[in-house]
Parts: C-alpha cells; sequence; structure tokens
C-alpha cells in the first residue's frame, strides 16, 4: 500500500507531505506518527537545514479522520501531541506551507510551525467543538500566545473559519499570499530558510519558545485528559454521526 504521507530529502530540505487527497489529508494515528518519526529523525544531525510540512490535493489537512472504521482515540491524541513537540522542539525551522483548508487537528499543526504560508483563499477553522470535542495538538496553547486568549476563544468556541489574509493580520499565521504566487513564495522562503545561520535559528526557537510556550507541554497534557473525557461523551456520538449523515448536530450536553 502507497505510504499516506510522502517524506522526500531535497538536499537540506526535508518535505513532509500528507497525502491522502481524497480525503482532503483526514490524519490518522499512523500518519502523524511516520510524520513525528521523520521530524524528530531530521533534528539528529541527517544534514537537514529545513522542514517543510504540507498537504497534497486541496487541503493541507482536514483533521481527524473521522470517516473510517475506526474512530480517533487516545493514541491518535498522543500521536498528534508527539508530532506538535517534535515541530516546536526540532532545531531547525519548520515551515507549513498551507495550500488549502487547515482544520481541526491540522490547523494545530500548521500553527505549531515556525513559518505559516498560506493561500490567501484558504482558512483555518478549529472544528472540535462541532463534533462535541475541545481542541487538541497545542492549539490551547499555540492560539493565545499568537492571537491573545479573546480571539482564540472565538476560535475554539464558535467554530469560526478565519480566512487567511485575517489569520496573518491578527499574527495567527506568518504570510498570506495571492494563491498564483503561493508556490514559488513557498520555495523562497525554504531555500532563504535552508541557506540561513542554522545555529542562530535554533537558539532563536528555543529562546521563543521559552518565552512564548512555556506552557506547551502541560497544555498538551491538559487536552489529552480532557479529549479522553469528551471521547465517551454521547455529544461525541452524536457529533460524529452528524458529521457522517452530512447534518447538523443536535447536542444534549451530556
Amino acid at each position: 500500500m502507497t505510504p499516506p504521507i510522502l517524506v522526500e530529502y531535497d538536499g537540506p530540505v526535508l518535505r513532509i507531505t500528507f497525502d491522502r487527497p481524497e480525503r482532503l489529508n483526514a490524519l490518522t494515528t499512523e500518519m502523524l506518527t511516520l510524520a513525528a518519526d521523520a521530524v524528530e529523525t531530521a533534528g539528529k544531525g541527517t544534514g537537514v537545514r529545513v522542514v517543510v510540512l504540507a498537504g497534497a490535493g486541496r487541503a493541507f489537512s482536514a483533521g481527524a479522520d473521522l470517516g473510517g472504521k475506526t474512530l480517533p482515540g487516545v493514541d491518535t491524541i498522543d500521536a498528534a501531541n508527539r508530532l506538535t513537540l517534535a515541530l516546536r522542539e526540532i532545531p531547525q525551522p519548520v515551515l507549513a506551507a498551507v495550500g488549502g483548508p487547515a482544520v481541526g487537528v491540522g490547523c494545530s499543526l500548521a500553527l505549531a510551525a515556525d513559518v505559516t504560508v498560506a493561500r490567501a483563499s484558504t482558512y483555518f477553522l478549529l472544528a472540535f467543538v462541532q463534533v462535541g470535542l475541545m481542541p487538541d495538538g497545542g492549539a490551547t496553547a499555540l492560539l493565545p500566545s499568537a492571537i491573545g486568549r479573546a480571539r482564540a476563544t472565538r476560535m475554539a468556541m464558535l467554530a469560526e473559519r478565519v480566512p487567511a489574509p485575517l489569520a496573518a493580520e491578527w499574527g495567527l499565521i506568518t504570510h498570506s499570499v495571492p494563491d498564483d504566487t503561493f508556490d514559488d513564495e513557498v520555495e523562497r522562503l525554504t531555500r532563504q530558510l535552508a541557506g540561513g545561520p542554522t545555529a542562530a535559528f535554533a537558539r532563536t526557537k528555543h529562546a521563543l519558545n521559552a518565552s512564548s510556550l512555556p506552557q506547551l507541554r502541560s497544555a498538551l497534557a491538559v487536552e489529552r485528559e480532557g479529549q479522553a473525557d469528551l471521547f465517551t461523551t454521547a455529544d461525541f456520538a452524536e457529533g460524529v454521526a452528524a458529521f457522517r449523515e452530512k447534518r447538523d448536530p443536535e447536542f444534549s450536553g451530556k
């Protein structure tokens, strides 16, 4: 079977691509684990100087796969947390190339990058509450650090789409670029980072983590505990049923 992600080495560039375009790159535990393996390996002196994370087709990622035979569980949360930490703690810079919607944990992972470049036509969405869940993948730390508690709450509780230009204006992402120049801009920034002062990038990233994300690990633990409880609720069951039946959920609060 074809692996659900592509891992490609291009000189000093490691390109990791979620590769389930027919499912809008809905993420499975396997995909998250394979991506985390690749990122962690790159951080061990392999000659990689920049990591590029992208999605094949018309989406970056639609979030966790709710349409498969097996629903996401704590193992999925653990794999997502591992990837988020790998993206933040690897010394090399990480560039997320968001060519289409970044939804749910896909949004969390896009925001865990150091540089996040998005097509102007796309959007970011924390859709967790639409299926009776809470944000995960580190979103409860990443968002308030970037855009403040009020805007983070708006995204987390109201599940509003944030268009890429507004995301850049808020400081949620670093770049929103016209669709027709997106690929060129991603390549330009990739080469700039790959040719930059690697040791200085590593020290800068470490310092930014220390000052802006000191609670990331504890946030991941809180998210894991909360999500594990929510997986057992009637609202989650209703949210998944509504998602699969393409209708609005009717939550009971239980």
